[in-house]
């Protein structure tokens, strides 16, 4: 076979660029973050789009000044939440609210507009719907419903021309160049407000049916979904996938792995609990860990003792006489008291946030929120493989018949309202360094931790 020439090597790393760039930011505007790439996506616009269309299932639309990779959705508990950039906190339902009701406004409303007519507008819209909306002149409310509103402006629906949209949080009163406070002049592009929802809204019920129907793949069934699982979620286990969905993992694995890699750069770690993609450079995520902060700190600590404590003895896969161990659950009361060893050690060597130490609940519980969504604990309960979020008329059983990985049990028993250990995390544990205090580091003792390694996770039979 003949090597590639120089142009098909840059040819493939254009289209890999673009394609990473859009499955990391959906929207990416010709005047945003990412307008020195952009180019690139309406370059080779055909083949992005036929790609996602037959890899993902994703429809793209590529515009002169913007392009839009309309994903589909996982299913229940498995969503990318929105954060308010400055304190990364998660929107709440109020503020998904907000923005809701903002794109029905926004999307028939004129060129210009002042920031006040939009939220007179927007609450016209809320009654319209049904929906009450707690009294905007309270400090707290303003907040969120800003915070909506700058989502949209991140997103190019809005453009800040005079002012900021942050002014609707603001007293009221003139501000400090003598302006009236909460005022701002706003620009819209009805085009993308448009093209910002991409779930099946007309077809739904309600809010869980949406959900539903966002998550069925379709004509593309088993495959569609698990490619999809692949790139989207940190790490796929077994029993994240109804028995259909098993059967053609385990018989495509290999040569899905050299598509991913291909396509995205990315390598598969193949595992008899699971597979992850790996992203060598670290972009295709967001989440991180290691990671700064307090939280981060604690959820690298708290899952390495887990780790150290709960690790299974002779994990194996089924298919070479092994017992196949997916998660391990956690012994009641054992996460409470394993965090506050953690805070006792190291908490205040490194300076830890004092309203985490001071609120030990909701400490922990943004520990095990984090730990969650990175796919390395889980709440006891239901899984896809139960049928657990699978969509009506879908299909859950191999076709043929055969005999798939037995996943039952998988997880322990499990008891209500408790937490299970996933296989995943064991790659997370660590060593821990303290380091002195030092006359370039004056201030605290510091926390450094080793690469992550290897543990719960086996090597499946070839």
């Amino acid at each position: 076979m003949p090597l590639p020439s120089a142009h098909d090597v840059a040819l493939a790393a254009e289209r890999r660029t673009a394609a990473r760039l859009l499955l990391a930011h959906p929207l990416v505007t010709g005047t945003g973050p990412h307008s020195d790439t952009f180019p690139l996506v309406r370059r080779h616009a055909d083949w992005l789009a036929q790609r996602f269309q037959q890899v993902f299932g994703y429809r793209l639309l590529v515009e002169a000044t913007y392009a839009r990779l309309f994903k589909a959705g996982l299913g229940p508990d498995s969503g990318h939440r929105l954060e308010r950039p400055s304190t990364g906190t998660p929107f709440t339902p109020r503020t998904y609210t907000y923005l809701a009701l903002a794109l029905s406004v926004l999307v028939t409303a004129p060129e210009q507009l002042l920031l006040s007519q939009l939220v007179a507008d927007l609450r016209a819209a809320a009654v319209d719907a049904g929906i009450e909306i707690t009294d905007t002149g309270r400090q707290a409310e303003r907040r969120t419903l800003a915070a909506a509103l700058r989502q949209l402006v991140d997103w190019g629906v809005l453009v800040e021309t005079e002012g900021r949209v942050s002014a609707v949080a603001e007293e009221q009163g003139e501000g400090r160049s003598g302006e009236q406070a909460g005022e701002a002049l706003l620009t819209v592009d009805r085009e993308i407000a448009r093209a910002a929802v991409a779930g099946p809204l007309a077809q739904s019920r309600d809010g869980a049916d949406l959900v539903r129907r966002a998550a069925d793949p379709g004509f593309g069934g088993p495959r569609t979904y698990v490619r999809r699982r692949l790139v989207e979620t940190p790490v796929v286990l077994l029993d994240d996938l109804t028995d259909a969905e098993r059967e053609w993992l385990r018989t495509r694995q290999r040569r899905e792995a050299q598509a991913f890699s291909e396509l995205l750069g990315l390598e598969a770690e193949i595992r008899a609990e699971g597979i992850a993609l790996i992203d060598p450079d670290a972009e295709l995520t967001d989440l991180h860990l290691p990671g700064t902060g307090t939280v981060a700190q604690a959820a690298l600590l708290l899952v390495a003792r887990l780790a150290d404590r709960l690790r299974p003895a002779g994990p194996g896969h089924p298919a070479v006489g092994g017992r196949l161990v997916i998660g391990v659950p956690v012994p009641e009361g054992l996460l409470p008291g394993l965090l506050d060893e953690l805070i006792e050690e190291y908490g205040r060597r490194a300076n830890w946030m004092r309203g985490h130490l001071e609120d030990r609940d909701g400490f922990l519980a943004a520990v095990l929120d984090l730990l969650t969504r990175m796919r390395l604990m889980a709440p006891a309960g239901p899984v896809r493989a139960d049928g657990h979020g699978v969509p009506e008329g879908y299909e859950e059983t191999a076709a043929d018949g055969r005999p798939v990985t037995d996943v039952s049990g998988a997880r322990g028993q499990q008891r209500d309202g408790g937490w299970v250990l996933l296989a995943a995390a064991a790659r997370y544990a660590t060593t821990v360094e303290v380091k002195p205090r030092s006359e370039q580091f004056p201030t605290n003792d510091s926390l450094t931790d080793t690469s992550p390694t290897n543990g719960i996770l086996e090597e499946p039979p070839r």
